[in-house]
């Protein structure tokens, strides 16, 4: 078991009288660590440190040794992936095959922000462009911005913290981190991987505890110059109106469409959707939810997915066999069954699954839905996907779009025309042609339009996001 708490500048922040938090493995509740919690004052500690450590190094760092720093950090993640992905499956639950992919992709992140600390380009802009330039050179540079505050989900809990620590230090800038209260166990790992990669003592400090009692001490903080929050939608537009005057990235909920034309190739799709709507037990954002499939095909897909997603193996995350592990916790769970049982009672026929045990949902698959349906309209964040038949573009188009969200969404047919003419019209951040909406890589632009969102991540984009542009106008004199 471990016993840990939070670090600023390098020091365990504990005492006698702090709240503490039990961390528990979703799938047998088997207590795994316990977090002594972070005050109110540790974090505006935590924010001051972070300033002075700005101050001192951080914004004067070459970048060199930025680069050096994460490069190590990706070494050495490499070399303890295994402790990792365990400590993913035991804390979130997450099978230990996804949660190794989790790792790799973090150690990638790293590397990115590695080769991105060097690449803070800027421009020389012509002067003499505008009357009376003449004689004069502009250069505009990308500077660093000072303390950035960083609050990041369970799903994904070591990958969406390093999206934010790594182009945080990639820039030059430090960072305070609040992580998730139920997977704190991943991120005391990550802190300490970084002091092991010589990161300066301060520059990175972490806060663990509930989001209740320190998120608005945090943001609000004046030497707190962005927010990055990766998280629920609700939660996310409430740290908006905090973070007043602050720089602010959000990434929020969605509820992806999926839409498999009647020249898709249906194995394909079959497969994608399988693993886009369950992966993790469809707790993620991006997760394949509303599935759009033409009239031509529709009774040829269900035969196909449903017979791929009934088999899915479920069991303990630490299995090597193991394809659908728990929720996040029982509530989470209950949740969703509730919704399904809801769904039901409103006229939905359950294809397969629509039960739970304890943490455990099964995959589920909801045919007959309407769209005022939750598990249809709102943020299902569960292993549940519904299949909507359509057949006509125009109408799947607007029945997409027809959603507070828009993150990503994935379109399946082999009509290249088709393809790049209904991507164009989806409302979202993100569309993939023959993949499914769960897609990501680590270095490409990611962040939602309407309710998911504000901003892009991807490690170039949030170093961008993660500094300021200054210009520097220099006049010859002869």
């Amino acid at each position: 078991m471990i016993e840990s708490c939070s670090f600023i500048r390098g020091v365990e922040i504990k005492g006698d009288l702090r709240e503490e938090i039990e961390v528990r493995n979703p799938y047998n509740n088997e207590l795994i660590g316990i977090v002594s919690c972070a005050t109110t004052s540790d974090v505006k500690l935590a924010v001051e440190v972070a300033h002075e450590i700005y101050q001192q190094k951080m914004k004067s760092m070459p970048a060199h040794e930025r680069s050096a720093i994460l490069r190590r950090a990706a070494d050495l993640l490499e070399i303890q992936a295994p402790d990792f992905a365990k400590t993913l499956a035991q804390e979130a639950g997450k099978p230990i095959v996804e949660a190794r992919g989790e790792v790799a992709r973090a150690i990638q992140v790293l590397r990115f922000a590695s080769e991105g600390a060097k690449n803070l380009n800027g421009e020389q802009i012509v002067l003499d462009n505008a009357l009376g330039g003449e004689g004069q050179i502009g250069i505009a540079k990308r500077v660093p911005i000072g303390v950035i505050a960083a609050i990041t989900p369970f799903n994904f809990p070591l990958n969406m913290s390093l999206h934010k620590v790594a182009p945080a230090i990639a820039a030059g800038n430090t960072i305070v981190l609040k992580p998730a209260e139920k997977t704190p166990l991943s991120a005391i790992k990550l802190y300490k991987l970084f002091e092991q990669a010589g990161l300066p003592k301060g520059a990175f400090n972490l806060l663990n505890g509930p989001g209740e009692q320190l998120v608005e001490t945090l943001v609000t903080h004046p030497l707190v110059k962005k927010v990055t929050f990766t998280g629920s939608s609700t939660v996310g537009w409430q740290i908006q109106e905090m973070a007043k005057g602050k720089k602010i990235t959000l990434e929020l909920g969605s509820n992806a469409p999926n839409i498999v034309f009647e020249d898709a190739d249906i194995d394909h799709a079959v497969n994608a959707i399988a693993m886009g709507g369950f992966t993790f037990a469809g707790q993620a954002c991006v997760s394949a939810q509303r599935i759009f499939v033409h009239q031509t095909v529709y009774k040829e897909f269900i035969k196909k997915i449903v017979e791929k997603v009934s088999n899915l193996k479920m069991g303990d995350p630490l299995d090597e066999s193991t394809e659908l592990g728990p929720m996040i916790t029982e509530e989470a769970a209950k949740r969703a069954e509730d919704w399904v049982d809801e769904a039901v009672a409103q006229g939905a026929v359950v294809l397969t699954g629509g039960k739970r045990h304890g943490t455990m949902m099964q995959a589920t698959i909801l045919d007959h839905v309407r769209f005022d349906m939750k598990v249809v309209c709102a943020e299902v964040f569960a292993p549940i996907i519904s299949i909507i038949p359509f057949t006509k573009e125009e109408d799947v188009i607007n029945w997409a779009n027809d959603s507070e969200f828009g993150l990503q969404a994935g379109i399946f047919t082999n009509n290249i025309n088709r393809a790049l003419r209904v991507a164009d019209q989806l409302e979202t951040g993100g569309v993939w042609i023959n993949e499914v909406s769960v897609k990501r890589y680590d270095h490409i632009p990611y962040g939602g339009v309407k309710k998911s969102g504000v901003g892009k991540e991807g490690i170039q984009y949030s170093i961008e996001g993660m500094t300021e542009l200054k210009f520097i106008g220099i006049n010859i004199l002869t």
